[in-house]
């Protein structure tokens, strides 16, 4: 069995948005389909749309971290000298990591209470701790993301004086 390397398990969470991403088009075309062609709606077509919209956001925020895609204004800080910048950049990834983690326990807690209530969705019955449980897996995967990026651009030995 071939050994799974890091570069292809960094990317799972991209590969998992984008796999529900594609899910979440074709289901929308054949129910656009449905609805005004053959004029017979799919009644839990909200409910999953909401489902892979939950998926695509948490397992996509990961991958924002990791590739600096997610929205920052850093165009101030990269005036800044290297050693500046640096003291910045990292205030706020502990700033942004430990605001993370509050989530990540704010929302297992509200997973726990799901799992504990049996709560289900009205239509797919499917429990809504099923769905929650992206939210902490998320906040996980965007620390470790997000530590990998601030390490490898401002911590990483040879980093020392690098070009604004």
């Amino acid at each position: 069995m071939p050994k799974m390397s890091l570069k292809k398990l960094q990317n799972i969470d991209i590969l998992i948005a984008g796999a529900v991403l594609g899910v979440l088009i074709i289901y929308t075309f054949i129910s656009v389909i449905m609805r005004y062609f053959i004029n017979r709606p799919i009644y839990w077509g909200e409910e999953f749309q909401l489902l892979c919209m939950v998926f695509i956001v948490f397992f996509g925020a990961g991958a924002g971290f990791r590739t600096g895609s997610h929205i920052a204004i850093d165009f101030l800080v990269d005036l800044c000298p290297w050693k500046v910048q640096r003291v910045i950049v990292l205030t706020m990834y502990s700033l942004s990591v430990f605001i993370i983690v509050y989530f990540f326990i704010q929302s297992s807690m509200f997973v726990r209470q799901m799992f504990v209530t049996g709560r289900v969705t009205d239509i797919l019955r499917i429990p809504f701790f099923v769905i929650y449980t992206v939210f902490p897996i998320g906040c996980v995967l965007i620390i470790i993301n997000y530590t990998i990026a601030t390490y490898c651009k401002y911590i990483k030995p040879g980093n020392e004086g690098a070009p604004k």
